[in-house]
Protein backbone atom coordinates (compact mmCIF):
# COMPACT_ATOMS: atom_id res chain seq x y z
CA UNK A 1 0.00 0.00 0.00
CA UNK A 2 0.92 3.44 -0.81
CA UNK A 3 1.37 5.18 2.39
CA UNK A 4 -1.06 7.94 1.83
CA UNK A 5 -3.86 9.42 4.41
CA UNK A 6 -6.33 8.62 2.21
CA UNK A 7 -4.99 4.92 2.12
CA UNK A 8 -4.59 4.72 5.78
CA UNK A 9 -8.40 5.82 6.10
CA UNK A 10 -9.38 3.56 3.46
CA UNK A 11 -7.86 0.20 5.09
CA UNK A 12 -8.31 1.52 8.36
CA UNK A 13 -12.27 0.92 6.83
CA UNK A 14 -11.53 -2.21 4.48
CA UNK A 15 -9.89 -3.86 7.88
CA UNK A 16 -12.90 -3.13 10.08
CA UNK A 17 -15.37 -4.57 7.66
CA UNK A 18 -13.72 -7.70 6.96
CA UNK A 19 -13.88 -7.93 10.81
CA UNK A 20 -17.08 -8.31 10.91
CA UNK A 21 -17.39 -10.73 8.42
CA UNK A 22 -14.75 -12.85 9.04
CA UNK A 23 -15.05 -14.33 13.05
CA UNK A 24 -11.69 -15.31 13.07
CA UNK A 25 -10.06 -12.10 12.38
CA UNK A 26 -8.11 -9.97 15.94
CA UNK A 27 -10.60 -6.95 15.04
CA UNK A 28 -14.12 -8.92 15.31
CA UNK A 29 -13.93 -8.48 18.79
CA UNK A 30 -12.93 -5.02 19.67
CA UNK A 31 -13.03 -3.57 23.36
CA UNK A 32 -16.09 -1.02 23.86
CA UNK A 33 -15.92 1.86 26.21
CA UNK A 34 -18.70 3.68 27.87
CA UNK A 35 -18.48 7.25 29.15
CA UNK A 36 -18.75 5.80 32.84
CA UNK A 37 -15.16 3.82 32.16
CA UNK A 38 -16.62 0.73 31.82
CA UNK A 39 -14.90 -1.72 29.09
CA UNK A 40 -16.36 -4.77 27.30
CA UNK A 41 -15.19 -6.78 24.59
CA UNK A 42 -17.91 -6.95 21.73
CA UNK A 43 -18.27 -8.46 18.26
CA UNK A 44 -18.37 -6.34 15.51
CA UNK A 45 -21.34 -7.04 13.23
CA UNK A 46 -20.96 -4.41 10.70
CA UNK A 47 -19.05 -1.48 9.84
CA UNK A 48 -20.17 0.45 6.87
CA UNK A 49 -18.30 2.25 4.11
CA UNK A 50 -18.88 5.79 6.18
CA UNK A 51 -17.82 3.95 9.66
CA UNK A 52 -20.53 3.49 11.56
CA UNK A 53 -20.26 0.45 13.61
CA UNK A 54 -23.11 -2.32 14.54
CA UNK A 55 -22.97 -4.47 17.75
CA UNK A 56 -25.61 -6.51 19.41
CA UNK A 57 -26.22 -6.22 22.76
CA UNK A 58 -29.02 -7.15 25.80
CA UNK A 59 -31.29 -4.58 26.41
CA UNK A 60 -31.00 -5.18 30.08
CA UNK A 61 -27.27 -4.47 30.17
CA UNK A 62 -26.52 -1.01 32.24
CA UNK A 63 -24.90 0.21 29.24
CA UNK A 64 -28.20 0.83 27.11
CA UNK A 65 -29.28 3.11 29.37
CA UNK A 66 -26.63 4.84 29.75
CA UNK A 67 -25.77 5.13 25.89
CA UNK A 68 -29.69 5.64 25.17
CA UNK A 69 -29.94 8.15 21.66
CA UNK A 70 -26.78 9.93 21.94
CA UNK A 71 -23.70 8.75 24.34
CA UNK A 72 -19.57 8.89 23.65
CA UNK A 73 -18.28 5.45 23.22
CA UNK A 74 -14.93 4.27 22.24
CA UNK A 75 -13.51 0.99 20.38
CA UNK A 76 -10.40 -0.48 20.29
CA UNK A 77 -9.32 -3.05 17.50
CA UNK A 78 -6.10 -4.59 17.10
CA UNK A 79 -4.21 -7.09 14.80
CA UNK A 80 -0.82 -8.51 16.51
CA UNK A 81 -0.39 -10.51 13.13
CA UNK A 82 -0.18 -6.67 11.12
CA UNK A 83 0.46 -4.71 14.23
CA UNK A 84 -1.99 -2.31 13.47
CA UNK A 85 -4.31 -0.44 16.19
CA UNK A 86 -7.17 1.45 15.08
CA UNK A 87 -8.55 3.57 18.36
CA UNK A 88 -12.05 4.89 17.48
CA UNK A 89 -14.47 7.83 19.14
CA UNK A 90 -18.14 8.58 18.21
CA UNK A 91 -21.44 8.87 18.86
CA UNK A 92 -23.38 5.54 20.67
CA UNK A 93 -27.16 4.81 19.96
CA UNK A 94 -28.96 2.13 21.36
CA UNK A 95 -31.88 0.86 18.72
CA UNK A 96 -34.60 -1.61 20.18
CA UNK A 97 -37.20 -1.44 17.79
CA UNK A 98 -37.84 -0.16 14.04
CA UNK A 99 -35.92 -1.50 10.53
CA UNK A 100 -32.22 -1.82 11.90
CA UNK A 101 -33.10 -4.24 15.14
CA UNK A 102 -35.46 -6.26 13.18
CA UNK A 103 -33.15 -6.23 10.20
CA UNK A 104 -30.38 -7.51 12.93
CA UNK A 105 -32.74 -9.59 14.85
CA UNK A 106 -33.74 -11.26 11.29
CA UNK A 107 -30.21 -11.98 10.28
CA UNK A 108 -29.10 -13.17 13.83
CA UNK A 109 -28.64 -16.75 13.72
CA UNK A 110 -30.71 -19.31 16.73
CA UNK A 111 -27.55 -20.12 18.42
CA UNK A 112 -26.88 -16.06 18.93
CA UNK A 113 -30.58 -15.44 19.79
CA UNK A 114 -29.94 -17.56 22.85
CA UNK A 115 -28.42 -15.31 25.03
CA UNK A 116 -31.24 -13.16 24.88
CA UNK A 117 -33.75 -15.69 26.70
CA UNK A 118 -31.48 -15.31 29.95
CA UNK A 119 -33.19 -14.89 32.77
CA UNK A 120 -31.67 -11.82 34.47
CA UNK A 121 -29.93 -9.35 32.38
CA UNK A 122 -26.16 -8.98 32.41
CA UNK A 123 -24.76 -7.79 35.63
CA UNK A 124 -27.68 -9.19 37.69
CA UNK A 125 -26.69 -10.38 41.30
CA UNK A 126 -26.82 -14.50 41.00
CA UNK A 127 -26.80 -16.86 44.06
CA UNK A 128 -23.94 -19.39 42.06
CA UNK A 129 -21.92 -19.44 39.50
CA UNK A 130 -23.46 -19.92 36.03
CA UNK A 131 -25.83 -18.58 33.19
CA UNK A 132 -29.34 -17.97 33.27
CA UNK A 133 -30.10 -18.98 29.97
CA UNK A 134 -33.42 -21.84 30.15
CA UNK A 135 -31.73 -24.82 31.54
CA UNK A 136 -33.62 -26.96 28.38
CA UNK A 137 -31.43 -24.94 25.78
CA UNK A 138 -27.72 -24.88 27.98
CA UNK A 139 -26.58 -27.65 25.71
CA UNK A 140 -28.02 -27.25 22.34
CA UNK A 141 -28.97 -24.55 19.58
CA UNK A 142 -32.71 -23.53 20.04
CA UNK A 143 -34.96 -23.28 17.30
CA UNK A 144 -35.94 -19.77 15.60
CA UNK A 145 -39.38 -20.25 16.63
CA UNK A 146 -37.67 -20.78 20.52
CA UNK A 147 -35.76 -17.85 20.32
CA UNK A 148 -38.52 -15.54 19.46
CA UNK A 149 -39.47 -14.93 23.56
CA UNK A 150 -35.78 -13.34 23.36
CA UNK A 151 -36.65 -10.79 21.06
CA UNK A 152 -37.55 -8.16 23.88
CA UNK A 153 -34.44 -8.55 25.05
CA UNK A 154 -32.90 -7.61 21.79
CA UNK A 155 -30.92 -3.89 20.77
CA UNK A 156 -28.36 -2.93 18.59
CA UNK A 157 -25.53 -0.53 19.47
CA UNK A 158 -24.31 1.67 16.73
CA UNK A 159 -21.53 3.67 16.82
CA UNK A 160 -20.97 6.71 14.35
CA UNK A 161 -17.22 7.06 14.26
CA UNK A 162 -16.25 11.05 14.45
CA UNK A 163 -12.62 10.17 15.38
CA UNK A 164 -9.92 7.27 14.15
CA UNK A 165 -6.58 6.91 14.95
CA UNK A 166 -4.95 4.75 13.15
CA UNK A 167 -1.21 2.88 14.22
CA UNK A 168 0.99 0.74 12.74
CA UNK A 169 3.80 -0.51 15.35
CA UNK A 170 6.77 -1.11 13.94
CA UNK A 171 10.55 -1.37 14.89
CA UNK A 172 11.74 1.67 13.35
CA UNK A 173 9.26 3.67 15.22
CA UNK A 174 5.73 3.13 13.41
CA UNK A 175 3.25 5.27 11.36
CA UNK A 176 0.22 6.79 12.50
CA UNK A 177 -2.35 8.66 11.35
CA UNK A 178 -5.91 10.81 12.92
CA UNK A 179 -9.04 11.32 11.29
CA UNK A 180 -11.71 13.26 12.36
CA UNK A 181 -15.27 14.97 11.76
CA UNK A 182 -18.12 16.48 13.00
CA UNK A 183 -20.85 14.13 11.98
CA UNK A 184 -21.15 11.09 9.34
CA UNK A 185 -22.11 14.24 7.07
CA UNK A 186 -18.77 15.99 7.22
CA UNK A 187 -15.58 15.68 5.58
CA UNK A 188 -12.58 13.78 7.21
CA UNK A 189 -9.84 16.48 8.79
CA UNK A 190 -6.62 14.01 7.81
CA UNK A 191 -3.31 14.22 9.68
CA UNK A 192 -0.11 12.34 10.08
CA UNK A 193 0.89 12.48 13.91
CA UNK A 194 4.45 11.01 16.04
CA UNK A 195 3.58 7.60 16.84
Amino acid sequence: MELTLDSVLADATDRLAKAARQRRSAMHTPVVGTADGDLRMMVLREATPDLTLRFHTDLRSPKCALIGNCAPVSVLAYDPETRIQIRMRGEGRIEHRGPVADAAWECATASSRRCYLAGDGPGAVLEAAGSTIPEHLLHRAPTVEETLPGRGNFAVLLVEVRSLDWLHLTHEGGTRARFTREDEASPWHKTWLAP
